[in-house]
């Protein structure tokens, strides 16, 4: 048992980030995971017919690029390459052109109308603000270090995003775009603070871009587990934790899994009110996934769309708000706020030659099983009349497919936990990285900042335990 200093229970990017801070700090770490492969939410594989890379969940990653943690670490060196679609976002509308998310804010300006220009004069002054709002961000409840600009962007960031977007706005597409980059939230675009990962994402979008890793989500967890073995760490897969006599160390353990998984494994090395406490940690609504292999690319009735790497189905503010209601509610959405990723058209590497790929999912209500394939073609289609005819081959799953997947998606919620203002910043509990036993630690996206492959969960969960544990 005193074979390794630490431990990290789980590989996704959020237990590798933990792993690569305790090895640079001199710690002898190993990381357990139960699958074949390392990756976590960031996985690729080949779902539909052989040559096809789909992302199992995450695809889409500008806070990947913009973590203030990667950034510091020579990843590139390790196989990581970004590609940038032509555009980062697409927002189809019904009989007029779409909205489109560009890089250059005034060609974004452009396809939104009248309001092009408060649309600009909104994020213009964030561009080149990006990297300290990200850094403070992305960073437990503090002192920020920018606290002008974080006041600044709280006064916007909690709201409602329908009630925001209706007094920004005046014209339907504005509106929808930003609905859409809300959606995000996985929340009710009713409820506060759904703005803050729309307006976050949205800076994102001019400032950085919403790349993709070139050969898929997998390529970001190998680059970080290549790093941490280069630092002297090691890899054990295939290794289900079920109870802590497993972890090979007398140290600290850092568990990137949800909070009533730590309660499996760790049982009554954890006092019971805060156990109690864990399980009743919410999560947010399920998903249902479609990855596609595609004789050709998608046909958009609005050529545009083929610029972006993702793009986002649901058209109006009104029909997406009703869409997230529904989950949230427990109801299915006969009308589906869409997700849809085309990388493909940018990667090459994901299919055969003369072949494209699609990913597409919507939310449902948590631990949801219904067969959500026609609702999300029929969005598809109505903005890409034919696209069945491209269709060769699909792969689905619904809510509980994604908890099988992984235990940590509690009724299939990806996210880690519903961002709601109770769990925002004390997430899963006021203690956030530490528990009550102070060798046990969490640092999977039920802590701050929460859900995204950015690895800062893992970062701040392995600076408590170096401060806990400094020999």
């Amino acid at each position: 048992m005193t074979q390794f200093d630490t431990a990290v229970v789980g590989s996704g990017p959020n237990g590798l980030a933990a792993a690569i801070t305790l090895a640079q700090a001199g710690r002898a770490v190993v990381v357990l995971e139960a699958e074949n492969d390392v990756g976590g939410g960031a996985r690729t594989r080949e779902l539909t017919e052989p040559g096809f890379l789909h992302d199992v969940c995450s695809a889409i990653h500008p806070m990947g690029l913009s973590s203030p943690f990667f950034k510091t670490l020579p990843l590139h060196e390790h196989g990581l390459e970004w590609v940038h679609p032509l555009a980062p976002l697409a927002h189809p509308l019904d009989n007029q052109p779409a909205a489109m998310l560009e890089r250059d804010l005034e060609a974004t300006a452009a396809t939104l109308a009248a309001d092009g220009a408060r649309y600009a004069a909104w994020m213009k002054p964030w561009i080149p603000r990006w990297d300290g709002l990200c850094a403070d961000a992305l960073a437990p409840l503090g002192v920020p270090k920018h606290p002008i600009w974080m006041a600044q962007f709280g006064l916007s960031a909690f709201r409602a995003a329908s009630g925001l977007a209706k007094s920004r706005f005046r014209e339907p597409a504005a509106q929808a775009l930003f609905a859409g980059l809300a959606g995000h939230s996985v929340m009710p675009l009713e409820m506060s603070p759904s703005s803050a990962i729309g307006i976050m994402l949205g800076i994102a979008g001019h400032a950085v871009g919403w790349p993709m890793p070139k050969g898929g989500s997998q390529s970001i967890s190998n680059a970080l587990a290549s790093l941490f073995q280069s630092l002297g760490g090691e890899i054990q897969t295939g290794v289900r934790v079920t109870h802590m006599e497993q972890v090979p160390t007398n140290g600290p353990i850092l568990f990137e899994t949800a909070p009533a998984r730590l309660v499996d494994i760790a049982g009554d090395a954890l006092p019971l009110a805060y156990r109690k406490k864990l399980q009743a940690y919410r999560h947010g609504p399920g998903v249902f996934k479609i990855d596609y292999a595609l004789n050709a690319p998608i046909p958009w009735s609005d050529p545009a769309v083929a610029r972006a790497g993702t793009v986002h189905l649901g058209g109006t503010l009104e029909e997406i708000a009703a869409s997230e209601s529904a989950c949230w509610n427990g109801k299915h959405s006969d009308a589906p706020y869409v997700l849809l990723a085309q990388q493909s058209l940018f990667d090459a590497s994901r299919a055969p030659e003369g072949k494209h790929t699609g990913w597409a999912y919507c939310h449902v209500p948590s631990g949801s099983t219904r067969d959500m394939t026609e609702a999300i073609e029929n969005q598809i289609e109505r903005f890409a009349p034919g696209f069945r005819d491209t269709v060769i081959a699909r792969h689905t799953m619904h809510s509980l497919d994604f908890e099988a997947y992984n235990a940590n998606y509690i009724g299939g919620d990806v996210n880690g936990g519903v961002p709601t203002i109770d769990q925002l910043f004390t997430r899963p509990t006021a203690s956030i990285y530490r528990t009550p036993n102070k060798r046990l630690y969490l640092c999977s996206a039920a802590t701050p900042p929460g859900g995204g492959i950015h690895g800062m969960c893992g970062r701040f969960a392995a600076q408590a335990a170096l401060s806990d544990w400094p020999d």
